[in-house]
């Protein structure tokens, strides 16, 4: 899937599922909460926008530039994540609860679908690759 579409994928769940919060929850709740929400929903779009950009850019390269594009990235992301939280609440005082709830929400549903799309595009090469070689070695055998 590209990025452009991914991108569009998440952020219209995220806006979805935000204005059901909305409706829910935050739209009787004080403006440190609601900010604190919005917060976290960015920050788990940007995590996971980077995420899949570092797998797209990685995915043509060698298996070694592969787990350093994906492995040092989610290292790089993550401590840019907590950095961006401990600044959302200590500097700027938003509430880490509503911040930390959304981020997580929106963290594992995005994993999820990273881990889907991912196994389904891997898995669908594998199993080309495997029906190839199943073939090759049937008329090997002739």
């Amino acid at each position: 899937m590209s990025l452009t579409r991914y991108s569009v994928l998440v952020v219209g769940i995220a806006a979805a599922t935000f204005a059901v919060a909305w409706g829910v929850a935050l739209r009787r709740a004080d403006v440190p909460t609601r900010w604190a929400a919005v917060f976290g929903t960015a920050l788990a779009l940007a995590n996971t926008i980077a995420a899949h950009a570092l797998v797209r850019w990685s995915s043509r390269r060698s298996t070694k530039a592969f787990l350093g594009a994906v492995l040092g990235g989610m290292v790089g992301r993550m401590a840019l994540m907590l950095a961006a939280v401990v600044v959302a609440v200590l500097p700027l005082g938003l509430p880490s609860l509503p911040l930390v709830a959304s981020l997580l929400s929106y963290f594992v549903v995005f994993l999820a679908m990273e881990i889907a799309i991912l196994h389904r595009h891997t898995g669908a090469g594998a199993a080309v690759a495997g029906a190839k070689a199943l073939v090759g070695a049937g008329k090997a055998g002739q």
